[in-house]
C-alpha cells in the first residue's frame, strides 16, 4: 500500500500537468484598427475617403454620404472572435442599395483579415443583402451580431457569398489578404451602413516573433523525466 500511495501522488502529477500542457490556448480578441473616414461625395456612384493609420482607404459605390447615426453598440452585436473593440461612434458610409454598380473599397497596402462591420441591413419587409461573390474564391465568417441601441434587429446571417440582414447587424471576417473588397447591394432599403477595418495585431508592425515553442508531447515528456530523481528519492527513503 505504501508504494501504491508512492507511486499514485506522481503519477496524478503528471497527468495534472499533462491537462496543463496539451490545453489549447483561449481564444483571445484583438485590436481593430477601424476607418475613419473624412469625406464623401454622393451619387451612384459616390465615393468616400479615410484611413486606417497610415493606409488610405477608399470607396467607389452608391452612397449618400457619411452618417453619424450608428452607435455601433451594444458592444456585443459589434464584437467577437478576434474582434476586441467595435467600431467607435463616428461618421460612416451611408448606403441605400439597389444599384448594379459593382462597389469597391480599396487600401494602400495590403491587409490581412479586414473586416467589414454592418448597421441596420434590410428591415421587415425589405431584406437586403451584400453579395461578395467577386471575392468568391475568399472566405468569411460571420461574427458577433444581434440588435442594434438604434433599431434592434438581428444578427447577419449568410448563403454561400451573399450576406443577408432583415434589420441586420454584425462583422464579416475575410480570410486573407487583400488590396480590396468588392461587393454588390442588389436590394433597395431606406439606408443602412458600413465600415471597415483590419486586425492591427496581424497587419500593423509588431514584436519579433520568439522561438517556435516545443511540442505537446515534447514538454510533457522532459517533465516526466524530470519526475522521476523525485520518484526514486521518495522510494530510497522508505525502503
Amino acid at each position: 500500500m505504501q508504494l501504491k500511495r508512492l507511486l499514485v501522488n506522481p503519477v496524478s502529477a503528471l497527468l495534472l500537468a499533462a491537462c496543463a500542457v496539451s490545453a489549447p490556448a483561449l481564444a483571445h480578441a484583438d485590436t481593430i484598427a477601424w476607418t475613419s473616414w473624412s469625406s464623401a461625395t454622393s451619387g451612384n456612384p459616390g465615393s468616400a475617403t479615410g484611413t486606417i493609420g497610415s493606409i488610405n482607404v477608399t470607396y467607389s459605390g452608391q452612397t449618400t454620404g457619411l452618417t453619424n447615426v450608428p452607435s455601433w453598440t451594444p458592444a456585443a452585436t459589434f464584437t467577437g472572435g478576434v474582434v476586441g473593440n467595435a467600431p467607435p461612434h463616428t461618421p460612416t458610409i451611408q448606403i441605400e442599395g439597389g444599384s448594379a454598380l459593382t462597389e469597391t473599397i480599396s487600401f494602400s497596402s495590403t491587409v490581412v483579415d479586414p473586416i467589414f462591420a454592418i448597421w441596420s441591413l434590410g428591415q421587415v419587409g425589405a431584406p437586403a443583402s451584400f453579395d461578395f461573390s467577386s471575392k468568391s474564391g475568399q472566405s468569411f465568417n460571420l461574427l458577433g451580431g444581434g440588435p442594434s441601441a438604434e433599431f434592434g434587429g438581428s444578427a447577419l446571417t449568410s448563403t454561400g457569398s451573399v450576406v443577408h440582414g432583415t434589420e441586420g447587424n454584425g462583422l464579416v471576417q475575410f480570410n486573407g489578404s487583400f488590396d480590396s473588397i468588392t461587393f454588390t447591394t442588389p436590394n433597395p432599403e431606406f439606408y443602412y451602413a458600413f465600415t471597415v477595418g483590419y486586425d492591427a495585431t496581424l497587419t500593423g508592425p509588431g514584436p519579433t516573433p520568439g522561438p517556435v515553442p516545443e511540442p505537446a508531447t515534447l514538454s510533457l515528456f522532459g517533465l516526466g523525466l524530470a519526475a522521476l530523481p523525485l520518484l526514486r528519492r521518495s522510494l530510497s527513503r522508505r525502503s
